[in-house]
């Protein structure tokens, strides 16, 4: 080593010992997680996926350029989290970031814009610090991602189910925890070749009108493969279907409507049942201007679900929690007044399970919902996904609709239910509501002419999802000319809520084993300083941070002269 150091050429030596190490650096990656959530560290279930990739994927992230902070910090985490994506997938994973738009003329940028609105990537308009003393300008800010494989292409809103594109702790917090269920369950889908089938039940009254095209077109469609299911056109339900979508039938199921349902379920069918007990709809309210009551559609499934393990109440669910309606509060002359107010019987939903379904999900709007019992049955495990606020009320049959319906101070005391379950979750062996009931004809056809012979238990454990308020799924009927509205969106207050994922999370539920999904489940705990303590420490920490360097330059420099003194006062005395 002396002799390389020694050597003329030593500064050759040392520079090929520079780039070796500059490209060993470059191919090798190596970080420990320290975090106790784990939140720097991929889950198997992703390494598995962008391990196994069959061919190029293409990812590109609209955050670059000049951002708030917020959005700053979110593509640095975007970042992070797709170079690891790249560690696992090697060339199959080519990951850019550029501004959206960049190198377009204004119309070709308009129209770039329009087209990944229409894909889901919202936009957002922020003020953006200028130049010193030359105030803030009006930004566009395209918080998503593109990804493309083999001629497909997906979107990402990395800010989805957030009501808001202020970029505080929490949501920047809660918005990096699902950053990697986003990007991961994108690549899934858009590189599997077997996309799950779902059928939309129809034969019952179920809606299929504009109200639910945000459902069907902008979720159910966009997402999977889809079909229509007139549930008299077939002997029994095909068991091809992965998953059976039931919309807010409004009129009653036969016995052998059920008896097919039944069957399905058996037959490892799962079903999301999204079921309007009662008749309560806001376009009655508002063309009447007056009460009504809302009555029971006796839709005869009650004993089916309670076979199940759950039982709809007739009753609607009222929560201070809750959405705003414009309404009349007074005149002036011939103007009426308007005015948004809370409506209670519209209530934002939310969950205390870990369940992936709604882990880290925001509010859920809800519109006239039923309360939900769960009944106990052997084999059958409940989870509540979605229930009201600790200040809520049902109204029971017969229950009056009104637009006042709190009035005095004696009306919210009345509030006095918490948590009131409106979407459950059924997991396990389900039991056949007609074993020991049907005739042995019927149980010869079964086997003799439809060959899928009678189960009066389910074969392998199932899964079902029951949601109290089918309007959940719905939209607002938007007139030609105002654009499409979401479900969950109201267009008054401009919020959005997170219908649309709570939907595609159920169906990703029931639909997907991968254990992508679980993903969303990552628990990101926010650990924020105390602000007062800060406040109170403040001259001590910035003592530290200024006073402690210059103290240790001073130290190393007493030191050095010291030990520099004592060497050559030791060789002086040698010499």
């Amino acid at each position: 080593m002396k002799k390389i150091l020694s050597s003329k050429y030593s500064w050759l030596y040392l520079l090929i010992a520079l780039i070796g190490i500059n490209y060993i650096a470059s191919e090798l990656h190596f970080r420990l997680d320290l975090t106790k959530e784990k939140r720097f560290t991929l889950s198997n279930s992703t390494k598995s996926l962008i391990r196994n990739l069959p061919g190029k994927v293409e990812i590109t992230v609209f955050l670059e350029g000049d951002m708030p902070s917020g959005f700053k910090k979110l593509a640095g985490s975007t970042k992070e989290l797709l170079q690891e994506f790249k560690e696992h997938g090697k060339n199959n994973i080519q990951f850019s970031f550029t501004k959206p738009g960049e190198g377009l003329d204004d119309t070709a940028k308009m129209i770039f814009l329009d087209s990944i609105a229409r894909m889901g990537i919202k936009p957002y308009t922020v003020q953006v610090r200028a130049k010193e003393n030359e105030g803030s300008d009006e930004r566009q800010v395209v918080p998503g991602a593109l990804i493309s494989y083999d001629g497909r292409a997906t979107a990402i809103n990395l800010l989805s189910g957030q009501q808001s594109a202020v970029l505080n702790e929490s949501v920047i917090n809660n918005t990096e925890a699902l950053l990697e269920y986003k990007f991961a369950s994108s690549i899934q889908k858009l590189t599997t070749d077997t996309v799950p089938l779902v059928g939309y039940l129809l034969g019952n009254g179920e809606t299929y009108s504009p109200n639910v095209k945000s459902l069907i077109y902008g979720t159910l469609r966009a997402n999977y493969r889809f079909s229509i299911l007139p549930i008299d056109s077939v002997p029994l339900i095909p068991p091809f279907f992965d998953v059976l979508f039931i919309m807010k039938p409004t009129q009653p199921f036969n016995e052998r409507q059920k008896l097919k349902l039944d069957q399905y379920v058996m037959n490892g069918g799962k079903i999301v049942w999204m079921i309007d007990r009662l008749y309560a709809e806001m376009d009655s309210l508002m063309r009447k201007q007056s009460d009504f009551i809302a009555y029971d559609r006796n839709l005869n499934i009650e004993d089916l679900l309670f076979k199940y393990g759950v039982r709809i109440n007739p009753d609607l669910v009222q929560d201070l929690v809750c959405d705003k309606i414009p309404l009349v509060v007074g005149s002036i002359g011939d103007q009426p007044q308007m005015e948004l107010v809370d409506w209670p019987y519209f209530p934002l939903l939310s969950s205390a399970s870990e369940n992936s379904i709604t882990k880290g999900l925001n509010q859920v709007l809800s519109i006239f919902p039923n309360s939900i019992d769960t009944i106990k049955v052997p084999n059958i495990t409940k989870t509540i996904l979605l229930e009201t606020s600790a200040n809520a009320r049902k109204l029971v049959t017969p229950a009056l609709v009104s637009l006042n319906s709190v009035k005095t101070e004696d009306d919210l005391k009345t509030f006095d239910k918490a948590h009131i379950p409106i979407a459950v979750l059924l997991e396990g062996k389900f039991s056949s509501l007609y074993s020991n009931r049907l005739p042995k004809s019927t149980l010869d056809s079964f086997a003799d002419v439809y060959q899928q012979p009678f189960l009066s238990s389910a074969l392998i454990p199932g899964k079902m999802i029951v949601v109290a308020d089918a309007d959940i799924a719905t939209n607002v009927y938007a007139p030609q000319g105002e654009g499409d509205l979401e479900m969950g969106y109201n267009k008054f207050t401009q919020a959005q809520y997170a219908n649309k994922d709570f939907i595609l999370n159920c169906i990703e539920y029931l639909t997907n084993s991968s254990g992508i999904l679980a993903t969303r489940s990552k628990e990101y705990t926010l650990r924020l300083l105390d602000a007062k303590k800060i406040e109170s420490d403040k001259n001590f920490w910035q003592l530290i941070n200024i006073g402690l360097p210059i103290i240790l330059v001073l130290l190393f420099g007493f030191l050095f002269q010291a030990l520099r003194k004592r060497k050559y006062q030791i060789v002086k005395r040698e010499s």
